[in-house]
């Protein structure tokens, strides 16, 4: 018999309440059960101490006969300090994809590039300031002497 300790819903529909119970694991989820430990009520406040309660004695106890936690029932005993939960790998979670990472590093040549561009212009002297011509005064035209 593979015993589990898990979530069996209750409460109405869109308030949900939740018995903690050890159960064989081939048994409905909302079930037949052994025992019922304790209760999570996910609508209370995280920080309330009426959001989950159960007999830590007796998760102890069934712990002991070989019951696996499920991941949520897992995390209730991690907080309250009864079971340890390791650490998830997920290695290929965490990485960008193929299409990101050619943007990114499209990106950083740009970036690159203009830096560049900047430094050749800031290291370049500055042209010599071109002279201006100068204008030579336009000679009158004759007039013709008034007969």
């Amino acid at each position: 018999m593979s015993l589990k300790i898990r979530l069996a819903r209750a409460g109405a529909k869109k308030r949900p309440y939740y018995r903690i119970v050890v159960a064989d694991s081939r048994f409905p989820r909302d079930g037949r059960y052994i025992e019922k430990i304790g209760t999570y009520d996910p609508l209370l406040p995280k920080d309330s101490g009426e959001r989950v309660k159960f007999v830590e004695e007796r998760v102890k106890h069934w712990l002991s006969h070989g019951a696996q936690p499920t991941d949520r029932v897992l995390r209730f005993l991690d907080v309250a300090g009864i079971r340890k939960r390791d650490a998830r790998m997920n290695p290929q979670k965490g990485e960008p994809g193929k299409k990101r990472i050619e943007r990114e590093e499209a990106k950083k040549a740009a970036a690159e590039e203009k830096v560049k561009a900047a430094a050749e212009a800031a290291a370049a002297p500055p042209p010599p300031p071109a002279e201006e011509p100068v204008a030579e005064p336009e000679a009158q035209a004759e007039q013709p002497a008034p007969e």
